[in-house]
């Protein structure tokens, strides 16, 4: 019997330099361009993502995805791309999360890449960016998403055989 070789990755911190060839970092920084609004009580942190969802008679969607944790060590055992459009994921609670990407273009798994997100960050990926799916951590976790609507297939699947493993801890 032959026994799979498993391949451990772990998290790094999600920032805007090191997420930048995957999409934009949804986040409340010091490098935004803010805004003072409504009479001076709101800081409007501006143009935080470029939303992509016109090509081939798109239109923005607006959903909420309850995510449940899976047992850790995590095994990747999928990977998604939406090839006409960007998809964004913010969080609605105070949890941290993992985002799983890798480049565009033939999905190679010598380039997965893992982040820890904070609450406080939410992420666009471009289009074509392969992704898993939300990866909650410790608890239920709701993110509101933004991403494409219309006609078309918008979303590449593989299924994988679960040797690449995320210790998050």
């Amino acid at each position: 019997m032959m026994t799979k070789k498993c391949q451990l990755i772990r998290p790094e911190p999600l920032t805007s330099a090191a997420f930048r060839e995957f999409g934009d970092v949804i986040e409340a920084s010091d490098s935004a361009k803010v805004l003072t609004i409504n009479q001076g009580y709101t800081q409007r942190y501006h143009d935080l993502a470029t939303v992509d969802v016109s090509d081939h008679g798109g239109h923005a969607l607006i959903n909420i995805f309850r995510t449940t944790p899976l047992a850790q060590p995590i095994a990747i055992k999928m990977m998604e791309r939406h090839p006409k459009g960007s998809q964004a994921f913010i969080p609605l609670g105070q949890q941290p999360y993992l985002v799983v990407v890798a480049p565009k273009g033939d999905l190679d798994l010598t380039q997965l890449r893992v982040f820890k997100a904070s609450a406080g960050q939410g992420v666009n990926y471009h289009k074509g960016t392969w992704h898993h799916f939300c990866l909650a951590l410790d608890v239920e976790s709701d993110f509101l998403v933004i991403d494409r609507g219309g006609p078309g297939d918008n979303c590449d699947l593989v299924t994988l055989d679960g040797t690449h493993l995320i210790v998050a801890n």
